[in-house]
């Protein structure tokens, strides 16, 4: 225990950077998933276009690359300069509104065409179409595969530590250094495996709420 009661400074250090790129990165991830899922489906063949090309531009890079974009390539382009975190952030959360689109795309082809036809006969435009007939339906049938995107990224936020950004993956090169006995390496490792488990079964606990609460509302 001393691996973890003995410097909990900085884990609770690394424990907050790595729920601020998982919140953070999540709610970029999830907004612009949500526009370019609805560029996916759109009756406006440049926005299927755009959207097509991001997804497949993105989501085919591995996400080691996408933060070597970020963390070396934006300070070449002359722009406001930004720390590595807010580069992470940014790295992870463009990275993963791919997988968002594409699971939300999914959703919404599982709505009857029927109910949009229906929205746009009585004059809704495209995008209240959306948010107020097509979304909420298509939220509850992706719930599931979503949550597993959200894991996914919460797992994916190791990737940071190779990007010179303090969370739970790089605490073990810190920590170790405080644990003088044969193993101590592998304590560290083991207390970080067993912080995103249950991260990992907590989320689970969340999607299983959000699961009952919906299938009532239905």
């Amino acid at each position: 225990m001393d691996a973890l009661l003995g410097n909990m400074d900085l884990w609770l250090e690394a424990l907050g950077n790595t729920l601020l790129v998982f919140f953070v990165g999540g709610a970029i991830a999830l907004v612009l998933g949500l526009l370019v899922g609805a560029m996916r489906v759109s009756p406006v063949p440049v926005a299927r276009a755009v959207g097509t090309v991001y997804v497949n531009l993105v989501r085919n890079t591995p996400l080691t690359l996408v933060f070597f974009f970020f963390v070396f390539g934006y300070p070449q382009l002359g722009l406001p300069p930004l720390n590595n975190l807010v580069l992470g952030i940014l790295a992870i959360g463009i990275y993963t509104a791919t997988y968002v689109a594409e699971v939300l795309r999914a959703g919404i082809n599982t709505v009857p065409v029927g109910q949009a036809e229906a929205a746009r006969a009585i004059g809704l435009p495209f995008g209240q179409v959306m948010s107020l007939v097509v979304l909420p339906q298509a939220f509850r049938s992706v719930l599931p595969p979503m949550m597993s995107v959200f894991i996914a990224l919460l797992k994916n936020t190791t990737v940071a530590a190779g990007f010179s950004i303090f969370e739970l993956a790089s605490v073990r090169a810190t920590v170790s250094e405080s644990v003088a006995r044969p193993g101590g390496a592998m304590e560290v490792l083991l207390w970080v495996a067993a912080i995103f488990v249950v991260l990992v079964l907590l989320m689970a606990w969340v999607q299983n709420r959000l699961e009952k609460r919906w299938r009532v509302a239905r």
